[in-house]
């Protein structure tokens, strides 16, 4: 979807909530209070009542617009500057491009649907062969402070980022050559380098059938613990360019993505900003379907397990 098409699309607030009941019927509307899937449409309270309990659920309640008073067309404009560019836009174009007045509300906008960007990907496990490394985020820092910060493994001036990428080996059947696909990635900033938070990370992320490749690092030695077989490599250039290909890739990308857009980031806010990269990133080949599926993902009822 373009903005020409966006605007045909939804050319005001009605046309923005007639999707949103829309798309939340397709997925399902549960009872906050008895978790009932069976409702029926009140159209003068624009709302849904329980078949079983009577409770009401409002077309926000429940979702990431829940307790907002910006329009759900603001919302849904949003959503579509987010998703019309590969890089990204930073809250101080969207705020021009939206005429808002204050920027802190733009900004809280963003980061919340950014919040439902990392929701819907933790819905999803990776599985078959990964690759597992670790990149370093530079984070925002005064320059009075950082000349005291030190360098190098461990540094207050970067983050530490866990990044992990699902991969399939390919064979050219009439050359023998192997190369490798990539079909899904994750990133999580760590707070250590401890093995203990790499553990939880593997052990809520990846399928105990994974074949996990990574490097030598002593922060991977119970990875094996976890999942059908774990591979380390000597960590060096060829290591680089074969077995740990898109792990690298991914987090070249974000740092040049990162940097050009948003230059330093706060390190507490920084998750967010990776939920939003590697959102895109997975489903980069959806083309005009890429905002019709972020509509789903900010909709969606994420307190309750059953949907």
């Amino acid at each position: 979807m373009n903005i020409l098409e966006f605007v045909e699309q939804y050319p005001d607030e009605k046309s923005c909530r007639d999707n949103m009941r829309d798309v939340r019927e397709r997925e399902g509307v549960v009872c906050k209070k008895c978790t009932s899937k069976k409702h029926y449409w009140l159209k003068a309270k624009w709302a849904w009542q329980c078949a079983d309990c009577n409770f009401r659920t409002s077309l926000r309640s429940g979702t990431i617009m829940e307790n907002s008073n910006l329009p759900i067309r603001t919302w849904y404009l949003a959503m579509a500057f987010m998703t019309f560019t590969k890089k990204g836009i930073s809250a101080v174009e969207l705020q021009r491009q939206l005429g808002h007045t204050r920027y802190n509300t733009v900004w809280s906008l963003m980061h919340r649907i950014r919040s439902a960007m990392g929701k819907r990907d933790d819905l999803y496990g990776l599985e078959g062969m990964v690759e597992f490394d670790e990149g370093y985020l530079e984070k925002a820092t005064k320059e009075e402070e950082k000349k005291k910060l030190k360098r190098g493994r461990g540094s207050q001036r970067q983050s530490n980022v866990a990044v992990v990428a699902e991969s399939t080996k390919l064979e050219n059947p009439k050359t023998g050559k192997k190369d490798s696909h990539c079909r899904y990635f994750k990133m999580k900033v760590l707070q250590t380098h401890k093995k203990e938070e790499v553990n939880e990370y593997v052990l809520g992320n990846l399928d105990d059938k994974c074949i996990v490749f990574s490097d030598q690092s002593t922060s991977y030695v119970d990875i094996s613990n976890y999942v059908e077989m774990h591979v380390s490599v000597k960590s060096d250039k060829e290591t680089t360019k074969t077995t740990l290909k898109w792990v690298h890739i991914a987090i070249s990308n974000a740092k040049r993505t990162l940097l050009g857009i948003y230059h330093k980031i706060d390190g507490k806010y920084l998750q967010s900003y990776l939920d939003e990269f590697c959102y895109k990133l997975n489903r980069r080949y959806f083309g005009n379907r890429l905002f019709d599926r972020l509509v789903v993902a900010v909709t969606h009822q994420y307190w309750c397990k059953s949907v």
